[in-house]
């Protein structure tokens, strides 16, 4: 029950974020939006409030805003014109699928805002969550528990420093300084280089000794001024590694299976509600980034579809013949099927063999 609730209020705040961002950039030129529907269809509850439908549609996988006069087909009569959307200059156009978006990106940086403000930025610890047999943290006597509390003189209080400076160590023998329950003392340790994963399942060769940190993270409170700025920042780190990610996914550097689709995001969600509100609007601001980058690909029927249909527009000076585009958007459709068809695929194959 935890999971399907999750799953509602992620999918649902997200692409609520993301069609508020059409529907008030529409609102802002002047735009008639004559629907803004959460879900697909067919709808099940509606309102009329003044010239737009609001709906709640059965397939929860997405929305849409439908704006008067999008389609170049339809017959617009000249009253009408100032309202509607093909009839606006190419920047009010490209602004207000820009939006959409944009919006899941501002809503990423401002929940971990909150996020941060509210219950502080975490961070893991230098406490050992495991040791890999034979490694040199093995070999020095290193236990699962204890606690690095500096490398070679210097204090140790976060993981990513504590990995940092294991890397950029060399194969020079570091003391470490490690504290067990009650009990302080050193070993010395020297890293090796071995092949370990990197943050996408890939294959790396790195300077380590073989441990990995515990999934205790601590807190830091801070004032909102910081957690504004950590906020901004995060969201840079979350949209940079999403790109690579993309990246490495098109370049076959990640494998396929590490796509995942609403099963996966389900799980993921109930997951994260479960260990709590925080960690639950964390996930949402991830996801919230992908949706940003993923609706900027320049596939037709995504906005970055129409983005890309735009810029073309702005550098001939005339859009695109219309059997042109509607010839890429059923492209693009199909090329969309098969992602989803793809990701489905691989989030029932992760189920069956989580099962065994």
């Amino acid at each position: 029950m935890i999971t399907v609730l999750a799953t509602v209020i992620v999918l649902g705040v997200l692409v609520f974020v993301h069609e508020l961002g059409h529907f008030l950039m529409a609102k802002l030129f002047g735009v008639r939006v004559d629907a803004f529907s959460l879900g697909f269809p067919p709808k099940v509850l509606h309102k009329q409030i003044g010239e737009t439908d609001y709906r709640l549609s059965v397939i929860p996988l997405g929305g849409y805003v439908k704006l008067f006069g999008e389609n170049p087909k339809d017959e617009v009569p000249p009253e009408l014109q100032p309202v509607s959307f093909s009839h606006h200059p190419l920047w009010h156009r490209f602004l207000i699928v820009l939006a959409g978006p944009a919006f899941n990106l501002i809503f990423a940086a401002l929940a971990l805002f909150l996020v941060f403000a509210f219950s502080g930025i975490p961070y893991l610890t230098t406490e050992i969550g495991g040791v890999k047999e034979g490694s040199p943290a093995a070999q020095a006597g290193l236990r699962t528990g204890d606690q690095i509390l500096s490398v070679g003189g210097q204090a140790m209080s976060r993981w990513e420093n504590l990995a940092l400076t294991i890397r950029q160590s060399g194969e020079m023998p570091l003391t470490l300084s490690v504290r067990r329950g009650d009990r302080d003392f050193q070993v010395q340790v020297t890293p090796q280089r071995m092949e370990t994963a990197d943050i996408f399942g890939g294959k790396v060769s790195a300077m380590i000794i073989g441990i990995t940190s515990g999934d205790h993270p601590a807190v830091e409170h801070v004032g909102p001024i910081r957690a504004l700025e950590q906020g901004v920042l995060f969201t840079g780190r979350l949209t940079w590694l999403t790109v690579e990610s993309l990246y490495k996914l098109a370049a076959r550097e990640v494998p396929l299976k590490s796509l995942g689709g609403p099963i996966l995001i389900a799980q993921v969600a109930g997951k994260q509600a479960k260990m709590g509100v925080t960690y639950l609007v964390q996930f949402m601001a991830a996801l919230s980034v992908n949706l940003f980058l993923l609706n900027l690909l320049p596939i037709p029927v995504l906005d970055g579809g129409h983005l890309f249909f735009f810029t073309l527009e702005a550098i001939r000076g005339k859009p695109l013949p219309l059997p042109h585009r509607e010839m890429a958007q059923g492209l693009g459709l199909m090329l969309l099927l098969a992602l989803m068809i793809l990701v489905f695929y691989q989030d029932i194959l992760r189920l069956v063999q989580t099962q065994y």
